[in-house]
């Protein structure tokens, strides 16, 4: 590029003025700009910063001499992994390509599916050392404006040596930095980040990373993974609930198990309760110890099949769990049945499809568990309660993180609990705040058979 682009075109002087003197006109780095070099983008500076930072970043700056100002040319390009589809947020059906590290190529993958003139990408850098590029992405006509200030804000309020990866961006702009929750939605897929920008939110692309950011961002956001809108709205709609009662087994499962059995047996049918009981002869811990002892293990094992290499890693972490509770069992250091009550909840937090809120999810067990124990029923209760109350307290970017459950808002209900059609999916989410609500036009726009003429 900077043989053909600008020295060939320099060496030949074909389009530049025949003036001797052309180095002593008043603007000649102007008149360079419009006739001597053939890059696409060039910008011209007299700041020193500007031009080590263009340097650093792979660009091509051109001195004259006797000129006060240089030419920055940009003719940066990056190795970067060929796009592929996404290893987390796979999908039965659905586009198989996945945003990469180059943020030139994540900004083309949305630019492929979204082609509205309104759709801005608004570029800043962030970090004294590292200068990484981030890009807000949007729809002008759609976004809402307080939202993308506020956004704009707190990005611009970081002032860090260093940002490595969108999760470093994340803790700084979200509104509830010390929740055990997440609050912003983060994505490796171009057609999910694409669906949150026509529904009026905001992707924050970070260069370096495949982690797309979108915000704001609901509770719910975490349980409809994008494959949702591919698959018939009945299947989805009967997904939705299976989901919401994983997520119940996930959380609660091991702490019902520990407070029926330390305090409440009278709740526990008599056949099972004999069972339960016969399982547990010779067993030396209470049922609270076997809970805490399980579950750890069990996160160790996640967490050796998470760092193995991929041939044998998801190997190991399966049949190294079930060695050590078979084992376990056998060595009457615990009861089968609380084997069995462990493998049901850790099965169910892989039904979540957020691996960030299945995390969360992994840590609120265990002083639900303890609650459990010490309080039966009544501490159950009140760790619930607390989750509930501090799920109602939390922010992103000032809309109601359980909306629109609470506050209510009837019309966003029906996208939440079921999967209504695209055909009834008249407008957008009202959570966003977007400019327009609408997303189709007033007509119906139910299938149905041919009338007659």
């Amino acid at each position: 590029m900077i043989d053909e682009a600008i020295l060939a075109p320099l060496m030949d002087y074909s389009y530049l003025p025949k003036e001797k003197y052309f180095a002593k006109r008043n603007e000649p780095v102007r008149e360079l700009m419009k006739s001597g070099v053939f890059v696409s983008s060039t910008w011209q500076t007299k700041e020193w910063r500007d031009i080590c930072d263009a340097i650093m970043a792979g660009d091509t700056v051109l001195f004259l001499d006797k000129s006060d100002s240089a030419l920055i040319l940009s003719t940066r390009k990056y190795k970067s992994r060929a796009v592929a589809e996404p290893e987390v947020e796979t999908e039965v059906r659905g586009p198989r390509d996945g945003f990469v590290e180059n943020i030139e190529t994540n900004a083309a993958l949305i630019r492929r599916r979204i082609k509205d003139y309104g759709l801005r990408f608004e570029n800043l850098k962030i970090g004294e050392r590292t200068k990484t590029n981030i890009s807000l992405v949007y729809i002008d006509s759609l976004v809402n404006d307080s939202i993308l200030k506020e956004v704009r804000a707190r990005l611009n309020r970081i002032n860090v040596d260093s940002i490595l990866e969108s999760s470093y961006i994340e803790e700084f702009i979200e509104d509830s930095p010390t929740s055990v929750f997440p609050q912003i939605e983060h994505t490796e897929r171009p057609d999910k980040a694409s669906a949150a920008i026509l529904e009026g939110r905001i992707a924050i692309l970070v260069d370096n990373t495949p982690a797309v950011l979108m915000v704001p961002t609901i509770f719910w956001n975490f349980l409809e993974p994008s494959g949702d809108y591919y698959e018939r709205y009945h299947t989805v709609t009967f997904l939705r609930w299976l989901r919401f009662f994983s997520l119940f087994l996930s959380l609660s499962l091991s702490s019902l198990y520990v407070l029926l059995t330390s305090f409440h047996q009278e709740m526990i049918p008599t056949s099972l309760a004999l069972k339960i009981a016969s399982g547990r002869v010779g067993v030396p811990f209470p049922s609270v110890i076997e809970a805490f002892l399980m579950e750890i293990m069990l996160e160790i094992a996640k967490e050796a099949g998470l760092r193995m290499p991929k041939p044998i890693g998801q190997t190991i972490g399966f049949v190294g769990a079930l060695i050590i509770g078979q084992g376990a069992v056998s060595a009457g250091l615990v009861g089968p049945i609380m084997v069995i009550v462990i493998a049901i909840a850790a099965i169910c937090s892989f039904v979540v499809p957020s691996y960030t809120m299945s995390n969360s999810l992994r840590l609120i067990k265990f002083p639900l568990i303890l609650l459990s124990a010490t309080f039966g029923i009544m501490g159950y209760l009140a760790g619930i309660i607390v989750i509930l109350l501090h799920l109602l307290s939390l922010r992103s970017f000032g809309e109601p993180f359980l909306a629109p459950v609470v506050p209510i808002d009837k019309s966003g209900f029906k996208n939440i609990f079921t999967r209504i059609p695209w055909w009834a999916m008249k407008e957008r989410p009202g959570y966003s705040r977007p400019k327009d609500i609408r997303r189709q036009t007033a007509a119906n726009l139910k299938p149905g058979p041919q009338k007659k003429q």
